[in-house]
């Protein structure tokens, strides 16, 4: 980063300006009570989805004690303002959906927020296979669309990519990148 490069007129400290007594010193780290941590998980969770990992984390970014986080979160559980299967549903849902993702990227990150494998594998029973592959055409088309390519080969190495980055299953990928491909005026048989 570059420091040579002059304060913008908002930010810049004139000559004589005292920024006060606190300009360089790091703020104190804000904690919350078992009982404070409680009512704002309340709020958070009436206004969205949260699994648990996500209220556990926020409480100890709060500074709350390892003990009372068990307490408020088992309280949370029971009035039914965290349910893991419930966020799992509705985060399936939204990432196919709206995102776009496949099942292992989805699988993954919620894995990576701590929720339990067989809620995971039950939110993603779920989902109607014919949407899935509707899902993946529909995004390596608008891919094959924006993406420059040489020849058939490069287009198809990037459609595979793609897909696989969106997480979908290496077969189907194949499978339908193949089905674009051929659509194209170079054919592409050097490619599995």
């Amino acid at each position: 980063m570059r420091t040579d490069r002059k304060l913008t007129a908002s930010r810049q400290q004139r000559p004589g300006e005292d920024r006060g007594p606190f300009a360089g010193t790091p703020r104190e780290k804000r904690t919350k009570s078992p009982e404070q941590a409680l009512a704002a998980l309340m709020r958070l969770c009436a206004r969205a989805e949260r699994s648990s990992g996500d209220a556990l984390r926020l409480m100890r970014t709060w500074g709350v004690a390892q003990e009372a986080q068990q307490k408020v979160l088992r309280e949370l559980l029971d009035q039914r303002f965290i349910d893991d299967a419930r966020y799992a549903e509705a985060f399936v849902r939204e990432k196919m959906r709206l995102s776009g993702w496949g099942a292992y990227k989805i699988r993954a990150a919620l894995q990576r927020k701590g929720i339990a494998r067989a809620l995971v594998d039950a939110a993603l029973s779920a989902v109607d296979p014919a949407e899935h592959a509707d899902r993946l055409r529909t995004q390596l088309e608008r891919k094959a669309r924006t993406a420059k390519h040489a020849s058939a080969y490069e287009l198809k190495t990037k459609l595979v990519r793609y897909g696989l980055s969106l997480g979908y299953d290496y077969e189907a990928v194949i499978e339908v990148a193949s089905a674009l491909v051929k659509n194209t005026d170079t054919p592409c048989n050097d490619f599995f």
